[in-house]
């Protein structure tokens, strides 16, 4: 009976992809059991508060990071003032700053003893009392965080869908007599309508499984919540299931967002969709332009730098010598080899649905890829029980057998964080490789086959030297992002083993923000990498300024 290797290949596809999800299957399966009364005290002390507060904070941050982005976005991309240019990637920086980095900072710039309110009170000679200025540390102030931080996400959705639009339907429009802020709310917005809303739902999934703002910030949500029932009442069911009302909520969403996208597809019906030139703006209308792109740039990227700058030239980390050596190694260890397995992963899944596009394969993928979207504490919930049950079969049988035990040889070591990795990060290499492979025609397989290369003389040969810089691209975004995970690493990593993010959020937690700063530095430096990859593929697809004459 001859094999058939490409069943062996999906047999094995399907395999991962349900490695992946099993911490998600493990999650749910806790709905059931009994947390000893630990869930009915959660339902009647501070549930309803999670579930405020999530809601509240989700829609602070989707209305804010809404108005930030589509606003910025259309500036750029449809106006010419002084430094569009610069704006264009600028609008991005914040992307290279974690949102836990972000609260440490605007918190130490904006509180009583900060820099901001002691320069008022010399200013003015008021003293406490004789003046209001906003609480930081609040529901509102962390919807002001995640605001800076997460707006590029819409910001970017946003740009490409404004440069996208065909020049001849807003011409269309502008003949008819539409003005400007017509021809944008009544044209240009229902079109990149899907694009926006792509981005405002992932800022939503971002928020609901935010964790080191919103504690830092003394927001409880179910992030913090996840956390602290597990690490504090020491109940991993509660835990679980708190993480199951998360899920359900991110799933939610997630499945909104698909079908809004699917159902909301608007087409040109010209084949040319080169955008308009951009209107040139002079005078108060020119330097308002300049004003609103320089605001998130200011309190997004600069004003937080420079404050990590400021603290750690005055006094920055004293062990920094004795400990930052190895907290760089462990960081780069755990991201190092997690962009190795996952960029392997994710080119063996993506090679699968190349060859094999069925419906089942796509499934498998796309499966595999659901772990983006959910919250790293419920990730690392979700691996802890599949590895005790393993770990608990291997001890029962070594002790009957060998009357020795080898313990927690999964749960408490490394493997843990690995594997939590895995499942929160493999849509990036999928996504990165997937836009890779779709850049390679079909005829270059066929090309291939027929002169007579293997399925691995096609992979070694062919596909990898043409997917180089896909590969490259994936391992380093999933390398950043490896750096600046915090929940997961708080849950899954083993005694003694500290990260850069992990010593950072340990020092903020007790009020050390001038020595939290040297890590936080190295981690933006880190962050910086993939953004300004990003940015060049920002090129505007016109030129930066109109003709004479031509005003919005």
């Amino acid at each position: 009976m001859k094999s058939n290797p490409g069943r062996y290949w999906s047999v094995a596809c399907f395999a991962l992809a349900a490695v992946v999800l099993l911490p998600i299957f493990s999650v749910t399966w806790n709905l059931t059991q009994d947390s000893e009364g630990v869930w009915g005290h959660l339902a009647e002390t501070v549930l309803g508060k999670y579930i405020s507060n999530t809601l509240l904070l989700a829609l602070g941050v989707g209305c804010g990071t809404l108005l930030v982005g589509v606003l910025a976005a259309w500036l750029v991309t449809a106006f010419s003032f002084p430094g569009v240019g610069f704006f264009r990637w600028a609008l991005l920086l914040p992307l290279a700053i974690p949102s836990y980095l972000m609260a440490y900072a605007m918190t130490d710039l904006l509180q009583f003893s900060g820099p901001a309110q002691t320069w008022l009170r010399e200013t003015t000679g008021w003293s406490r009392g004789d003046y209001w200025f906003p609480q930081v540390r609040s529901l509102a102030g962390a919807v002001f965080i995640l605001v800076l931080c997460l707006y590029p996400y819409v910001y970017l959705a946003a740009t490409t869908g404004f440069l996208s639009l065909s020049a001849s339907v807003i011409e269309a429009s502008r003949t008819l007599g539409a003005s400007s802020w017509s021809r944008f709310w009544r044209v240009v917005l229902p079109l990149a309508r899907p694009s926006i809303f792509a981005g405002v739902a992932l800022v939503v999934m971002e928020t609901m499984a935010e964790f080191g703002a919103v504690d830092y910030c003394a927001v409880d949500t179910f992030s913090t919540g996840i956390y602290r029932t597990w690490m504090g009442r020491g109940s991993f069911v509660a835990a679980a299931q708190l993480s199951t009302c998360l899920l359900g909520a991110v799933g939610l969403l997630y499945l909104l967002e698909s079908r809004f996208r699917k159902s909301a597809k608007f087409h040109h019906a010209t084949q040319r969709t080169q955008p308009p030139a951009p209107a040139r703006l002079e005078g108060a209308r020119a330097w308002a332009a300049f004003a609103a792109c320089a605001v998130p740039v200011l309190g997004g990227f600069l004003l937080p730098v420079v404050r990590f700058l400021q603290l750690t030239v005055e006094g920055g980390d004293s062990r920094t010598g004795e400990l930052f050596i190895g907290l760089a190694g462990n960081s780069a260890l755990v991201a190092g080899v997690t962009a190795l397995v996952a960029v392997v992963c994710g080119l063996l899944l993506t090679q699968l649905r190349r060859r094999a596009p069925s419906s089942s394969n796509l499934f498998a993928v796309r499966a595999a890829g659901l772990g983006y979207a959910i919250p790293g504490g419920v990730i690392a919930i979700g691996v802890l029980a599949p590895l005790w049950w393993i770990e608990g079969g291997v001890n029962d049988v070594t002790e009957s057998v060998l009357a020795w035990g080898p313990g927690l040889f999964l749960s408490g070591t490394i493997f843990a964080v690995l594997f939590g990795y895995q499942v929160r990060f493999l849509a990036i290499p999928l996504n990165v490789i997937g836009a890779g492979f779709e850049r390679i025609r079909s005829t270059v397989d066929d090309a291939a086959r027929t002169l007579g290369a293997s399925r691995l003389r096609l992979l070694f040969g062919v596909h990898l030297p043409l997917l180089r810089g896909s590969l490259f691209c994936a391992a380093l975004m999933v390398f950043v992002d490896v750096l600046k995970e915090l929940p997961a690493t708080l849950i899954l990593r083993p005694f003694n083993f500290d990260t850069l993010a992990v010593r950072v959020y340990q020092l903020a937690s007790d009020e050390r923000l001038s020595e939290a700063s040297t890590g936080a530095l190295a981690i933006i430096l880190a962050g910086l990498v993939p953004v300004v990859l990003l940015t060049r593929a920002l090129k505007p697809t016109h030129a930066d300024s109109a003709p004479p004459g031509k005003s919005p």
